[in-house]
């Protein structure tokens, strides 16, 4: 009995428990599917407020700066040839490519020996010109005299035939001698006719005495100048370029020898598109004279020259746009001529305009600014100029906050956060100046990291060993060394 007992009171204990099993089953299970049917609560929704940079619009009056490229040359260019051909026999000491000469200087003699002899030659036929010269003087003269004797004569023979007449008239001479008188008159007429011919022909002959002289006197300064052109002279203070002659060299008439560069007189040739060239015209359509400065960027230091435009190219040139300017430069220490240069050009003052960084303007011309609840609004400018990373603007924005940079996620309506430059100045990371021991505590900890790449090892130890250290750097290695 004692036996039955027991097992009934094991069997209903089994009952029990097994039914408790299945009662939290079936709790557990009921929970799960309450879970899993109700819908999910999330959180409601907030607005996502963007942090940006602003600036405030403020009217100034700015003078815009106009860059491009251009390339320096030299106003006085002289290329030296030979006017004649001949044999180099002398060259000046500095007559090499960069050698400095003097105005007057001799810089290539040639050969003078056929000049000379040409010059002979003429200064011969002047001596003889002027020897037909005097000898024609003196042909005249003596055409002169006979002619005034033979004058004299007539007059005489002319004076007996009248005499004879007179006799005959008075039955006193005969017919044969006042026809012998007569025949004699008129003999002495046709001599003074004869020296009047060699007097017209006297005088003919000094002409062409005359003639032959001044052609003579022209051949020979002819040949004079041929002579002067065996010797080549520095016609003012430059540099020589491009020398390709030697001493003993047989140059030819006209042939190039070098070229000679004033380098203190230079100017600058730049391309302007024609807007901007029209922005730098006056009321009455001419080129102002505005100012330049040239900069040329010598292995990292800057050269700058000034200077103020001179004149525009009267063409626009063959397959080229724009205009061609040049400005004449002053003081230009260290150019050369084909010096590639940035040219900065001083356009007319601009009144009342904003200057905004280019990212504020978007491709139609507006802005986003900020109203008194710090939400976006759009507003349209007129942009006058870019310079570089900025631009000169006009339109309804004084005194309000420009978004600096524009993005995709920027509208009008959008709620943000402004940033102004003094704000973003405060976000500059905070620097710390550390001790001896403690620098060598952090360079020790690095140099021990097997897991930290070489690279980034080497950037934190040249960051380590600056005078002034970031706190952000600092307290991360610190954290890791657990200090």
């Amino acid at each position: 009995m004692r036996f039955l007992r027991q097992s009934m009171i094991g069997l209903f204990l089994a009952a029990v428990t097994l039914g408790l099993l299945v009662f939290a089953a079936s709790m557990i299970s009921g929970a799960i599917g309450e879970r899993m049917a109700d819908d999910p609560k999330a959180p409601p929704a907030r607005e996502r407020v963007f942090a940006v940079n602003v600036t405030t619009a403020v009217a100034q009056d700015l003078v815009p700066v106009l860059e491009t490229f251009g390339e320096v040359q030299s106003r006085r260019l002289l290329e030296l040839r030979a006017a004649g051909g001949g044999r180099v026999i002398e060259l000046a000491e500095g007559f090499e490519d960069g050698g400095v000469v003097s105005a007057g200087q001799v810089l290539v003699r040639l050969d003078p020996a056929d000049a000379q002899s040409s010059v002979d030659r003429a200064a011969s036929d002047v001596a003889d010109a002027q020897a037909e010269g005097r000898d024609a003087t003196r042909s005249l003269e003596l055409a002169q005299a006979e002619l005034v004797a033979t004058q004299e004569q007539a007059d005489l023979r002319m004076r007996a035939f009248e005499r004879q007449r007179d006799l005959a008239e008075r039955g006193v001479g005969t017919a044969t001698l006042t026809e012998t008188a007569e025949l004699a008159a008129a003999a002495a007429r046709q001599s003074v006719v004869s020296r009047r011919q060699a007097l017209a022909q006297a005088e003919a002959r000094l002409d062409q005495a005359a003639t032959g002289l001044a052609r003579a006197e022209i051949a020979l300064a002819e040949a004079k100048r041929r002579l002067a052109d065996t010797t080549l002279q520095a016609p003012f203070d430059g540099t020589l370029s491009a020398t390709n002659v030697v001493v003993g060299r047989l140059v030819s008439a006209n042939e190039r020898l070098a070229e000679l560069i004033d380098p203190q007189d230079l100017e600058l040739s730049f391309r302007l598109s024609t807007a901007q060239y029209a922005r730098l015209l006056d009321e009455n359509g001419n080129l102002i004279r505005a100012d330049v400065v040239a900069t040329l960027d010598v292995a990292g230091v800057d050269l700058e020259a000034k200077g103020r435009i001179s004149r525009a190219s009267a063409a626009a040139g063959e397959g080229a746009t724009g205009r061609l300017i040049f400005a004449a430069l002053g003081d230009a220490k260290g150019f050369k001529p084909g010096d590639f240069v940035t040219v900065r050009v001083q356009e007319p003052l601009l009144k009342d305009v904003v200057k905004l960084p280019a990212s504020a303007v978007d491709a139609q011309g507006e802005v986003l600014v900020l109203d008194d609840e710090n939400r976006l609004e759009t507003i349209a400018v007129t942009v006058l100029r870019r310079q570089g990373d900025d631009v000169l603007v006009r339109g309804p924005i004084l005194g309000r906050q420009v978004v600096n940079a524009r993005s995709p996620l920027l509208g009008a309506g959008i709620a943000v956060k402004p940033l102004t430059p003094d704000a973003a100045l405060s976000t500059e990371p905070e620097m710390l100046e550390l001790t001896e021991e403690r620098r060598a505590k952090l360079v020790a900890f690095v140099e021990g990291n097997k897991r930290m790449p070489e690279e980034a090892k080497a950037r934190v130890l040249a960051r380590l060993a600056e005078p002034k250290v970031p706190a952000k750097m600092v307290a991360r290695i610190e954290g890791r060394m657990g200090g």
